[in-house]
């Protein structure tokens, strides 16, 4: 089911038949740089099970980022429930195979995954964790609007917690 689209893409949900290419980012090792480990196929599969859960309880999850001009699979970018310092967040996440790396479509993406957050789903904060080394992560945070907020410790690790608040014309009802 197409959830989004941008001027170059369509976002929509993830099923079974992603695994191929979801292991394009997970078993690549740069690309998952910034996270404990790269993931095998069984690993994928939970990952694509947990999204699809997602979608039913939220309304909302990672989806596949598909570009427009031929269809192909460049990343996953979404929204995702998280818990930080015990508090309800709601993350903006993205990750793109590495040969789509520097052509704006992390922060295409994201700003299209922020604009529904806010205007369709009614929240007022949206926020990113991002490893404090991921420089490129940063940058998008950045572009869509967040601002880092605070460091946390999570996934046994130090994290960034950057930040984007909805102004009250841009949040006109809605959960926040």
């Amino acid at each position: 089911m197409i959830v989004l689209e941008t001027k170059r893409m369509l976002l929509r949900e993830m099923d079974m038949s992603d695994v191929e290419n979801l292991q394009g980012i997970f078993a690549d090792s740069e690309a998952m740089r910034y996270y404990p480990k790269t993931k095998n196929v069984a690993e994928t599969e939970d990952w694509i099970r947990w999204n699809m859960s997602s979608y039913r309880v939220f309304r909302f999850g990672l989806w596949l980022a598909l570009l427009k001009e031929n269809g192909a699979f460049a990343g996953q970018c979404g929204l995702v429930m998280q818990r930080v310092d015990d508090l309800p967040e709601v993350e903006i996440g993205y990750l793109f195979l590495r040969k789509f790396w520097g052509q704006g479509l992390a922060t295409e993406a994201a700003t299209a995954c922020r604009d529904y957050g806010v205007n369709q789903l009614g929240y007022t904060r949206l926020i990113s964790l991002i490893d404090p080394h991921n420089r490129a992560s940063k940058k998008v945070a950045e572009k869509i609007g967040m601002a880092f907020e605070k460091e946390t410790f999570m996934f046994n690790k130090h994290i960034c917690v950057y930040a984007f608040h909805a102004t009250a014309s841009e949040h006109p009802t809605g959960p926040s």
